[in-house]
């Protein structure tokens, strides 16, 4: 091989193996020009440029024709790179104490559609999951789209490697239930592609905060939510995950913070999980929960229009000095460098956020030493989208081969 040649081979060699990381920061937003790519990669304009040009190639981002200055830029313009709109998807579903939402999710966290679910889960975790995906199904159908995968988050702990469910405290199903090997089932009898993922909704909240949304720039990311019953919490360190030996790791719902307060499911009292959760806001607010809607959306209701009732306004500064007092124990022991909260907690903090701050600075020795940051989550579907970076992780790592 003469040395044209093999330096031509050597470059595309390198190009090829920068696939999956070029891939994510155009995924992540990290990467909006090719000039930023060439940087973020380490490697010459023109492999930047192969490396590009082949995402475009396999459908999966695309390359602006004419290059421009970025706003403000006194330097050499550069091609924009974006995802492609019109690439693949994945089917991301998620299944809570209220019912389900499948979803179909195209890169950079885009949701392209969603098909709600009123079934309220039933004791055999196969019959939610089966529909659930009946519903995924339909939306690929009509969407006529390729799916590169699918990812379930589901509300309980999912043990590592088996993908079990091990405390489904808020839904029937049994402990130790399948999760992982059931949605697989179901994913290959609706002939849909690609691998099947499960995982903790909270952690994979998380996830999508720290790769989409409030949590971008975080490198000890701490994540406390609760959507329709319960508390989950997670940690993204570095951008990865922290879930313990097997999965289990951040169970902060069952952190005491009310040695009197209500039992617990999981036999304790005064947890976070059933001291600041929807029912927990209602129950202390003195308005007894409906039917009609979600817990959730009762109590966001609740805050949103009468706040000003003394009665509300009590409730909500209760369940402000519980979370903190639980968000204060998790800064003395994790020490992040953000706090992203969810669900109801971010309706909290909006309500009166100078007061949970208070309460973390004055509880936590690092709070007192400068204060860590509390902000809302900010994606709308945050437990959809990281149901999705599940599925899409193996494009991530490595596109060729998942989309061969």
């Amino acid at each position: 091989m003469n040395g044209k040649a093999a330096n031509t081979r050597s470059r595309l060699e390198r190009g090829r193996s920068a696939l999956g990381p070029a891939l994510e920061l155009v995924h992540t937003g990290r990467a909006p020009t090719r000039a930023v790519l060439t940087a973020e990669l380490g490697v010459t304009r023109a492999t930047a440029g192969a490396v590009a040009a082949e995402l475009e190639a396999l459908g999966l981002i695309r390359v602006d024709s004419r290059p421009a200055a970025a706003t403000g830029s006194q330097g050499r313009p550069s091609h924009r790179l974006s995802v492609d709109d019109a690439g693949p998807v994945v089917l991301a579903a998620q299944v809570h104490a209220d019912g389900f939402r499948a979803a179909l999710v195209g890169l950079g966290g885009r949701i392209v559609a969603t098909a709600p679910g009123c079934l309220t889960p039933a004791a055999d975790p196969g019959q939610v999951i089966g529909a659930v995906v009946d519903a995924g199904a339909e939306l690929l159908r009509t969407s006529g789209r390729r799916c590169a995968g699918a990812g379930l988050a589901v509300p309980s702990a999912v043990a590592e490697p088996d993908g079990t469910a091990l405390n489904p405290l808020h839904i029937a199903w049994p402990a130790g239930s399948p999760v992982r090997h059931i949605f697989a089932e179901h994913i290959r009898a609706a002939g849909i592609e690609g691998p099947a993922f499960t995982g903790n909704d909270v952690n994979l909240a998380a996830l999508a905060e720290y790769r989409h949304g409030g949590g971008r720039g975080a490198r000890h990311l701490l994540c406390v939510a609760t959507g329709h019953r319960g508390v989950g919490g997670a940690l993204v360190l570095d951008g990865r995950l922290h879930t313990g030996s097997s999965g289990l790791a951040l169970e902060v719902g069952h952190l005491t913070v009310n040695p009197e307060g209500r039992p617990c499911h999981c036999g304790s009292r005064g947890c976070l999980d059933v001291e600041t959760d929807p029912l927990a806001f209602l129950t202390a607010a003195g308005r007894p929960p409906g039917p009609e809607v979600s817990l959730l959306a009762q109590s966001e209701q609740l805050l949103g229009t009468e706040y000003g009732d003394p009665a509300v306004r009590a409730a909500c500064e209760e369940l402000i000095d519980r979370l903190g007092l639980g968000l204060a124990g998790l800064v003395n022991i994790l020490n992040p460098d953000r706090i992203v909260l969810g669900g109801l907690h971010r309706a909290l903090l909006a309500a009166d956020p100078g007061r949970l701050r208070s309460v973390v600075a004055d509880r936590s020795l690092w709070g007192r030493s400068g204060g860590v940051p509390i902000l809302p989550c900010t994606l709308d579907h945050n437990t959809l989208v990281g149901a999705a970076e599940l599925a899409w992780q193996p494009v991530l790592d490595d596109p060729l081969h998942a989309l061969a």
